[in-house]
């Protein structure tokens, strides 16, 4: 673990008033999931995209359940502020366990679902907020670098399985129509 905290610290070297505001902003987009819940409702609303705006949403809901509901709490993990209390936090503290990162993970749940929908348009810029997203989360010592990790690869999974599922449905409901492949 002294390894996660070198990386940590190494991001409170990089503290400037203006990369702080950056990194405030990206965070609070990430909070509960808001852009890419936002995101999710206004595909759905247009008619060309409804199909992305159901796989962003498959998505982020199998993650709220695995990260939130099942992964926090089962790994309980302590917050590296908790640990190293010498940190003082420019954000509120977050009050539930560490691992995975919630925002990473939302953030690379929609990502990846964007992705699988291969519209460059929506999922290059979706990726470059989720990255910095992320980063924010160490830069602010409130996750470890492996809460993030994990969240990026719990997030690609969810984004991947909404894929899987979300194709299932459509085979499923074509062959009830008789129309299997």
């Amino acid at each position: 673990m002294a390894f996660e905290f070198e990386i940590l610290n190494f991001f409170q070297e990089l503290h400037t008033p203006v990369l702080t505001w950056i990194m405030r902003a990206a965070s609070r987009l990430g909070d509960a999931g808001f852009i890419w819940i936002l995101l999710a409702v206004i595909l759905l609303l247009i008619p060309k995209t409804r199909k992305i705006g159901m796989l962003v949403s498959v998505a982020l809901i199998l993650d709220v359940i695995t990260c939130n509901l099942i992964l926090k709490p089962l790994v309980a993990r302590t917050r590296p502020y908790d640990v190293n209390t010498a940190i003082e936090l420019l954000i509120a503290a977050p009050k539930d366990f560490s691992f995975p990162s919630g925002h990473t993970a939302a953030s690379f749940a929609a990502v990846s679902a964007l992705w699988f929908t291969k519209e460059k348009k929506f999922w290059i810029p979706a990726l470059v907020l989720a990255v910095l997203i992320a980063f924010s989360r160490m830069y602010f010592y409130v996750h470890y670098p492996t809460d993030v990790l994990g969240g990026a690869l719990l997030g690609i999974f969810c984004g991947w399985m909404a894929d899987k599922l979300l194709a299932w449905g459509k085979k499923e409901k074509n062959h009830v129509r008789g129309n299997a492949d």
